[in-house]
Order: C-alpha cells, then sequence, then structure tokens
C-alpha cells in the first residue's frame, strides 16, 4: 500500500512577495502586524515538497474544482512510461500525486506536458501523441498521433465543444530543430488536421483559443502570434528573448503569457499593453488560470512545485 505523501504546502509572506511583486499577507519578519491593506492581500501559496517531478503544465478542471498537474519526471522527450498527473485542491492539499501514471499497467504516459479538458475527456500532449484520459476516473480513452510530430506541447479547447489545438515545438531531445513546427486541431471523431504547419513557425509552444483566434506562443523566437481557423497568421508580439511558454486568454480580450527568458508571467491587456504582472520566477512552464479566485496557476519547471499567485 502506498502512503499518500506528506504535504508541504505553505505560504511565505515577506519572501514571496517580494519575489513575485505582490503585497505580502500578515506581519513583517520580525513580527510586526502589518496595515490593513497588506492584510488584506491575499498571498502566494507555494506547493512544494509533495513529489511533483518537473511538473510543466497546470489546468485547472472547474467541474471538480481542483487543479491538475502534469509531470515530465525525467527528460521532456524520454519515452520511459513514468509521467504522471496530480490532483491538487485550490488551497494546495495534494489530493491524490500519481493519480494517472505512465508507471501503472495500461496506462502510457511518458512525459507529459500541456492539457486540456473537452466534454468527458482529458486531453494530455506527450511527445507524438495526444493522449485521452476519462476525465473523472482518469482511464485511458485511447491516443491520437500526427505522424511527422517530434516535441508536442500544449494543448487548448475550441469554445464551441468541437475539438482542440495542440502544438508541435519541433524540438529533438538536445533542443535543436527538428522542422516539424506545427499546430494542429484534434476533431471529435479523432481526425487531426494542419492549421498551420511551417518550419519557421519558432517552435510553438503555448496555445490558447478564444474569440480572436489561436494565439500561439513560441519558445526558441519569443513570440506571440495569432491563426485564424484558416492558418492566416496575425503577428501580436515580436520576436524576442522571452522564450515563451504558456499563455492563457484573459475575459477582457488580452493574454497572460510565461516567460523563461524574462522570469515574467506578461499580462497583455486588449490593446496591446504589455505589462510584467508576476515577476522573479525560474522557468515558469504552461500556466493556468482559476478564473473562479482569479488566480494564476504557476508550474515551476525547475523547482518542481507550483505557485497559486493572486492577480491584481
Amino acid at each position: 500500500m502506498m502512503h499518500a505523501p506528506r504535504l508541504s504546502t505553505f505560504v511565505r509572506a515577506a519572501a514571496v512577495g517580494a519575489i513575485l511583486g505582490l503585497a505580502a499577507c500578515g506581519g513583517s519578519e520580525d513580527g510586526d502586524a502589518g496595515d490593513d491593506t497588506e492584510a488584506a492581500t491575499p498571498a502566494p501559496v507555494i506547493v512544494g515538497g509533495v513529489g511533483f517531478a518537473t511538473p510543466e503544465s497546470v489546468l485547472h478542471d472547474t467541474g471538480a474544482d481542483e487543479y491538475l498537474v502534469s509531470n515530465i519526471n525525467g527528460g521532456p522527450l524520454d519515452a520511459d512510461e513514468n509521467g504522471f498527473i496530480s490532483r491538487i485542491g485550490p488551497d494546495g492539499d495534494v489530493r491524490d500525486l500519481r493519480w494517472i501514471d505512465g508507471a501503472t499497467d495500461g496506462v502510457t504516459l511518458n512525459a507529459p506536458k500541456g492539457m486540456a479538458l473537452q466534454g468527458d475527456r482529458l486531453y494530455v500532449a506527450d511527445i507524438d501523441c495526444v493522449r485521452m484520459f476519462d476525465r473523472e476516473t482518469g482511464a485511458p480513452l485511447g491516443e491520437a498521433c500526427p505522424p511527422t510530430a517530434s516535441f508536442l506541447n500544449d494543448i487548448a479547447p475550441a469554445p464551441d465543444g468541437s475539438s482542440v489545438f495542440f502544438t508541435d515545438s519541433g524540438l529533438d531531445p538536445s533542443f535543436a530543430p527538428t522542422g516539424t513546427d506545427a499546430v494542429y486541431r484534434l476533431g471529435e471523431d479523432g481526425r487531426i488536421t494542419v492549421v498551420a504547419r511551417d518550419a519557421g513557425l519558432g517552435a510553438p509552444n503555448g496555445v490558447a483559443v478564444g474569440p480572436r483566434g489561436i494565439f500561439v506562443a513560441t519558445f526558441q523566437s519569443g513570440e506571440v502570434f495569432r491563426l485564424d481557423a484558416e492558418g492566416n497568421r496575425t503577428d501580436v508580439m515580436p520576436p524576442s528573448g522571452g522564450q515563451y511558454d504558456g499563455i492563457e486568454i484573459m475575459d477582457d480580450g488580452g493574454f497572460l503569457v510565461s516567460s523563461w527568458g524574462h522570469g515574467c508571467i506578461y499580462r497583455v491587456d486588449a490593446q496591446g499593453a504589455v505589462d510584467c504582472a508576476i515577476a522573479g520566477l525560474d522557468a515558469p512552464a504552461d500556466i493556468g488560470l482559476d478564473r473562479m479566485r482569479n488566480r494564476v496557476l504557476i508550474p515551476m519547471f525547475n523547482g518542481n512545485e507550483v505557485r497559486i499567485v493572486p492577480l491584481g
């Protein structure tokens, strides 16, 4: 019998507030109470020391009101059958560290990255296939594999519920380009179609879909662009050293995007104004959003922890 992992969820008020550029909750380090404004500001929660192993993506399951965390547990392209998906509560409590576990008989999960929920299914990007699981039980429901994929990375649901979109970063284990850069659509019938495929896409990483189209954040070229359903491209943020990872569309028409290169979660409003909303991060990967509580969910790729950070 496997014992549940010891929970090490904690709020480091002053230190974390300084690192993330957010007001800390509670008193100062010497025990002073602080003023009412500081006390009223929610503090970030850091979930660490619980057994995460290279967490790459966090997703809010609004139906179950819990957060799913994908764990690569090794190299991002290692077909080692030891990746896993965790379930944690909104307060950071670990409900099931290895809810879906590649080490379990009958389950294939190697190096899970981006995730999406659509209907009764959880979709997971896993090296060269999209794997599907029952969103309630975690039971495997099959896979869909593009013939030329090398580094499937993120997945996003279509707003109309008809499909999911996913990216291929086109990278090999040394992070050299393979030329398979692409954005795909996976329909309910299991059919995969190409939205855009071009070696010059700059290693598509994060993807998010909203009323304005399909937003793609790239890792190698460090840019954000938008695609329509036919694959026509509109540039949104120019190439940079940002090394962008996860992207989430906000209710106001703007979006959030995580940057490894700048250690930041950028907030870009609907008019294009850019602000570093959360700074001082080491390798923030595929972020999620808890819209119910106005929180950003940040997997810390190198730190084996998840940060739950209120948005100001």
